[in-house]
């Protein structure tokens, strides 16, 4: 006999979602597919499953698009097993925690708090001159080397104060495993993506026409392919630096192709070097290394990534004559694949002086590699139409490539689709303004912002990796030699910290980023230059801080209430004032609440208010009616150092309007309604509009 009766709505689906938010609304008609048609129809298609590719098809999922809607193929049968990358720099962390992801990341990889330097003994005389290790150090002349200074490894403020390290593969199967979630389908692998074209005659709604190929009933690749064609509306190539869909937009990674070569090597390791388990650069007279700790394997051991530099030179390539590139690439392969892991091994071991090091006893080597310096990228990262309108995109590695030294591939390629992402579903869902040729200006953001993040990354990369490369000397000699000194490599890394962390990031004027206007008494809104310690400034991401929720008095990360869900947020912080009826505060609630907010798409703004520390305390009743109706759980109580963290004065307050991407988009004074309401417009479809349109 049942002792409770059980009933249910369908509204609660909304609820059982794996998601904090439902998807982002649509004012567009749903794609319908005609079985009968001659090409499957998507309204996006992304080739390449690596970071890049991955995240950007999680998050399409994540914010609404269907597998009706959307499709991924990837060339590889499944994702990475050993080797490629293995950083994630703090920004990265704090946007994969934004997504509920971070955890795993954080309890599996191995945490980089602190950097050694080591560099060649001051004093030739103290190196030991007996042992076999003495000896190779009597033939080549070195030194030995010893701990010149540690620093850490983060040094702006950031919510997550380390680097980690996790195998790239870890990271794919997390993505996958959340992508599977929200997609039935998820990846289409062993799938080739052959070239693609611009055929707007034949299907004006879907000129994206890709020709793919697939193995048939279980060939091998390769053989027996079978041709697939699909249209897209949009096309999104992250298919790495080899990239077919770069070469079928006529674009070439332009830079330098040729430089230092460099062994990479994962193992478990067997060393009396004291700072194996912590990330050191390594510069003596024999050349450089940089170590790398990793995390714990299924054996219960540690790995560790070495990057040594090989004492070989290879001509700069100038491109200057086509048959000479071919030469110089078809001598540094040739010198690349005569590399070993023993060899890398050696090399090291005469680096290291007088310490030992080689593979632990009972293991093999988990993965080894040759690969040379070199910086290049794509002069553009979108193709249009013969309309003007965006319509190919690449990301990650198809467009930009560097050295692994400063551990921001895996980083800046998954935020390229970061960027990427929201606007490309805004855009689909009919959310984002359209100019007269039906362009979207938001979607042409994707380009402007991040070229420059990648000329950034190069220009940063040729620098220090040149250092890296370099010989240390001691100052007087250094002088005389014009060469480098500790000093100078210490800047140069405590200079790039911004950006190498990711949290220094800051996009240039354009429509989503708009510099704040004066008070009407000529004041600036927001106080201090220090941007990357939290100062709000448009461009850059919104800094943590934490925050007490004012329902139930939960202390909360402001991150987390900035989740990414695809949803601008406008975050007020509020002045002394707001308990006083017909103050500026109330009365900027009550305007955005009931009038500003309603202007918009439904569910594409989210409301959060910071109020400043008062003497009393204030109830629910002393506040405008419409912050409990429309912001209960996303009203927090914020210090006087919150306040003047982010540069704001708790006598006059401000509205800040956030990005879907947590980058602040422009700066209000409390009382203007107009400046505010100017900025959304360039951001958001007025519901009137579309209205009128439908």
């Amino acid at each position: 006999m049942p002792v409770f009766t059980e009933t249910s709505s369908s509204w609660r689906d909304l609820r059982i979602l794996p998601s904090f938010a439902p998807p982002l609304p649509r004012l567009t008609p749903p794609l319908v597919r005609n079985v009968v048609e001659e090409a499957e129809r998507y309204e996006v298609v992304v080739i390449g499953a690596g970071p890049a590719g991955l995240f950007l098809t999680t998050l399409l999922a994540r914010y609404g698009l269907s597998d009706e809607s959307m499709i991924c193929f990837d060339s590889k049968p499944g994702t990475l097993k050993a080797g490629q990358a293995d950083g994630l720099q703090p920004r990265t962390l704090e946007v994969f925690q934004s997504l509920n992801l971070a955890t795993e990341i954080l309890t599996e990889s191995c945490h980089m708090t602190e950097v050694a330097f080591w560099n060649p003994k001051s004093n030739s005389a103290d190196a030991p001159t007996n042992g076999s290790n003495g000896a190779k150090a009597t033939e080549s002349g070195s030194r030995g080397i010893e701990r010149t200074s540690f620093v850490p490894d983060v040094v702006v403020d950031a919510r997550f104060k380390h680097e980690v390290t996790i195998h790239q593969g870890r990271i794919e199967r997390i993505l996958d495993e959340n992508l599977h979630r929200y997609s039935k389908r998820g990846i289409i692998r062993s799938t080739d993506f052959e070239h693609f074209e611009i055929d707007a005659a034949s299907d004006p709604e879907y000129p994206v026409k890709i020709t793919l190929s697939s193995p048939i009933d279980g060939a091998n690749k390769g053989s027996n392919a079978a041709g697939r064609t699909v249209r897209s509306k949009y096309l999104v190539g992250a298919d790495g630096a080899h990239s077919r869909v770069r070469k079928s937009m006529g674009l070439k990674l332009e830079g330098e192709t040729t430089d230092h070569i460099w062994g990479v090597l994962d193992f478990v390791c067997d060393t009396d070097f004291p700072d194996v388990r912590k990330r050191c650069a390594i510069h003596s007279d024999a050349g450089s290394i940089m170590i790398i700790p990793r995390e714990r394997i299924a054996t219960g051991e540690y790995l560790t990534r070495l990057y040594v530099q090989i004492k070989e030179q290879i001509p700069t390539d100038v491109n200057e004559n086509v048959e000479a590139e071919e030469a110089h690439k078809a001598s540094a392969k040739q010198r690349r694949s005569a590399i070993t892991y023993q060899s890398i091994l050696s090399q090291a071991e005469k680096v290291m002086y007088p310490y030992k090091i080689g593979v632990k006893a009972g293991t093999e080597p988990d993965w080894f590699a040759a690969y040379q310096i070199g910086q290049r990228m794509t002069p553009e990262f979108t193709m249009k139409d013969a309309e003007g309108i965006e319509r190919v995109f690449i990301v990650g590695d198809a467009c930009h490539t560097h050295s692994p030294k400063a551990g921001q591939g895996m980083n800046v390629s998954m935020m390229d689709s970061y960027n990427l992402s929201w606007k490309l579903v805004h855009n689909i869902n009919g959310l984002s303004p359209k100019t007269v040729k039906q362009s979207d200006p938001v979607l042409s953001t994707f380009g402007e912002e991040r070229l420059t993040t990648a000329r950034h990354l190069i220009d940063f990369d040729t620098k220090f990796s040149s250092m890296f490369s370099g010989q240390i000397s001691e100052v007087g000699e250094a002088t005389v030699a014009g060469g480098l000194t500790h000093d100078d490599f210490l800047k140069i890394f405590l200079d790039g910290s911004g950006f190498t962390s990711g949290c220094g990031i800051e996009y240039q004027e354009s429509r989503l980023v708009r510099s704040p206007c004066m008070t009407e008494a000529g004041k600036t809104l927001i106080a201090g230059t220090d941007f990357l310690g939290g100062t709000l400034k448009a461009g850059r991401r919104v800094n943590d801080s934490i925050v007490t929720r004012f329902a139930d008095a939960n202390p909360r990360h402001l991150q987390d209430e900035l989740s990414s869900i695809g949803r601008y947020r406008i975050l007020v912080f509020t002045a002394r004032d707001l308990a006083c009826t017909g103050s500026s505060s109330a009365d900027c609630l009550v305007q955005l609440c009931d009038s500003i907010m309603h202007q918009y798409p439904a569910g594409v703004l989210e409301l959060l208010i910071l109020y400043p520390p008062r003497e009393n305390r204030f109830e629910w009743v002393d506040l405008p009616k419409c912050v409990k109706r429309d912001a209960e759980m996303r009203t927090f109580g914020a210090n006087e150092e919150v306040y003047n963290k982010y540069g704001v004065d708790t006598t006059r307050g401000a509205v800040v309007v956030v990005r879907p991407d947590g980058y602040v988009g422009t700066i209000c004074a409390i009382e203007d309604g107009e400046g505010l309401t100017s900025y959304l417009d360039d951001c958001l479809v007025r519901v009137e509009k579309t209205n009128a349109s439908a």
